[in-house]
């Protein structure tokens, strides 16, 4: 069953802040409930970042928490909940891939 609504195959460059770190990558999916995406640098669960996707007048900017990831060889994919607003309704979580590690 998908909890974050019907997934949209992107490849928009994609960054996450957090603090002083910046990350770059690509955003692979994205579904009203979160993102996928791959980086390069690795991110922990749990984590919660500043995600900006696309650029120009298609650009979307959510805060979104890390809730699994797959590690790969040349990095990372993980899938991040948009964290909502209490005014915005439930929280959803796109399922992750099978063998990826997930939060309790």
């Amino acid at each position: 069953m998908r909890r974050g609504g019907a997934r949209r195959e992107v490849s928009d460059r994609v960054k996450l802040r957090a603090d002083e770190r910046t990350l770059e990558g690509w955003a692979l999916n994205v579904s009203r409930g979160g993102v996928r995406v791959i980086v390069e640098d690795p991110v922990a669960l749990g984590e919660v970042f500043e995600i900006t996707i696309g650029s120009g007048d298609d650009t979307l900017v959510r805060s979104g928490r890390v809730v699994w990831i797959q590690e790969e060889p040349d990095g990372m994919v993980c899938g991040l909940a948009f964290v909502l607003a209490a005014n915005e309704g439930p929280k959803s979580v796109p399922p992750p891939p099978p063998g990826s590690r997930t939060l309790p």
